[in-house]
């Protein structure tokens, strides 16, 4: 059945004219936490990233890095909803990339978030367990005011399904960070509306990481949390309709590929989106949540070497991108996709060295990966039987371009043409090819000034 959704998908998207394309307009985001709060690498890199064909990023904002005395159990005296009100400096580096995304014209989306400041929790122990609504919420508002004219896509909490952002997950074995999301959720809802500038900016609800445990919330548990329903999508208790501008979640895979079937269905890689679709609109006629919100996939990479427990060799971390973009792209409620990383993390110096993220177009070292070259002009090979069916875009185009496809079968030492033809309105284009073990394909082609690229070799998978 998949094998002959996406092969449907795809003639549609080659028999439809330019003008009227079957798949969805979707917006691209990418995240460069590192660089782009660091004074020396904010213009480099929103360079690279414009080059890239992207023009929105995406920046968490933890408010325990904002908030005066962090540390302190005491909350400070200060007007929490006035940015005026905050210590010198505290906005720097955030007004920094403000001005210069403007610049380059790329808009940001602000994700505040916790960690908090200790004085902002109920227990004033630690930076993650039971922060107040209220002060979120004067923070939230302290942001809109500064940035109301700057923004106009906000999301609400990094990952609150995982410990390390919100505590408790679960209390008395039952979830319990869903309850503690919606009073945030609610807070900072309101404090972006009630700004003159804000009323209409796009607000997500969410945020979800893709997979649960004992630890952490399953995300399709998280979702009917928020709306108050069990997992029989009944009511628990009395509660109003969330109000909401579309559904953020984090759809990561693992080392399996973009096909790989989560066991629990109650988790939502980027392979079964379908649950999640399903999900919101049971949710939807629940009165939870707006019906038929849109997703969008806000924070998305695949892990590479040197990472060699949960990444894939360098060869292969372009071409499960591209199947994942791919898969993103022909699902008509997907309103965004993301690239999560310029910059691979930087390896620890005790025990495993690769235990945050490998998922970067470049090593950490600054070296680029094939996934680099790959970025602007995904291509995606997918064997369906006897075919392999090719799927990609040229992202800096916003046009009609001509590309040539090429490959490279096995035994043979040079590139020959498969295929060259014209690609849609939104530089997508696609085609079947016969299936032949050990081929290889290419993408070429030249941008409006007359340079030619050239993507990486991509093997079928």
């Amino acid at each position: 059945m998949r094998i002959r959704l996406l092969t449907i998908a795809l003639l549609a998207l080659l028999a439809v004219p330019a003008a009227a394309q079957a798949s969805p307009r979707q917006a691209m985001s990418f995240e460069a936490p590192s660089e782009l709060l660091d004074y020396s690498r904010v213009d480099a890199t929103l360079g690279e990233i414009k080059a890239f064909g992207v023009t929105q990023v995406r920046q968490l904002v933890y408010w325990e890095e904002f908030a005066p005395r962090p540390r302190s159990k005491k909350k400070p005296r200060f007007n929490a909803a006035s940015p005026a009100a905050y210590p010198a400096g505290t906005w720097d580096r955030l007004d920094l990339l403000m001005a210069r995304a403007e610049q380059h014209g790329i808009a940001v989306m602000l994700t505040p978030t916790g960690p908090v400041p200790k004085w902002a929790t109920k227990s004033r122990k630690d930076n993650v367990t039971r922060p107040s609504a209220k002060q979120f919420g004067l923070f939230v508002k302290a942001l809109a005011r500064r940035y109301g004219d700057q923004v106009s896509m906000w999301s609400i909490w990094n990952e609150p399904n995982q410990p390390q952002f919100l505590l408790p997950q679960y209390r008395r074995h039952k979830p319990y960070s869903p309850t503690l999301y919606r009073g945030l959720y609610r807070a900072a809802y309101k404090a972006i509306r009630s700004v003159q500038a804000n009323k209409r900016d796009k607000i997500l609800i969410g945020e979800t990481s893709p997979r649960g445990n004992v630890h952490i919330v399953h995300p399709i548990t998280f979702l009917q949390g928020i709306a108050c329903l069990n997992a029989s999508y009944k009511r628990t208790r009395k509660c109003g309709r969330l109000p909401a501008d579309g559904y953020a979640h984090h759809a990561y895979t693992t080392r399996s590929g973009p096909h790989f079937i989560p066991p629990d269905k109650r988790d939502v890689t980027i392979g079964v989106l379908g649950r999640l679709v399903r999900a919101l609109d049971r949710v939807g006629r629940k009165h939870g949540l707006p019906k038929r919100l849109k997703i969008y996939l806000t924070e998305f990479g695949i892990q590479s070497f040197p990472d060699k427990i949960s990444g894939v060799s360098y060869e292969r971390q372009p071409a499960y991108y591209a199947i994942s973009e791919h898969i993103a792209y022909v699902n008509s409620r997907v309103a965004l996709f993301s690239q999560y990383l310029m910059r691979d993390d930087a390896p620890r110096t005790k025990g495993y060295r690769y235990r945050g993220f490998e998922s970067g177009l470049r090593r950490n070292s600054g070296k680029a990966k094939p996934a680099y070259s790959a970025f602007a002009n995904p291509l995606a090979a997918e064997r369906y039987g006897k075919h392999d069916v090719l799927w990609g875009r040229i992202r800096p185009e916003a046009t009609t371009v001509k590309v040539t496809l090429q490959v490279k079968r096995k035994g043979q030492r040079k590139w020959s043409t498969l295929r060259t033809l014209t690609t849609t309105s939104r530089g997508v284009y696609g085609l079947s090819t016969r299936h032949r073990s050990g081929q290889r394909f290419r993408v070429r082609w030249k941008d409006a000034a007359g340079h030619r690229h050239t993507g990486p070799p991509i093997k079928s998978y």
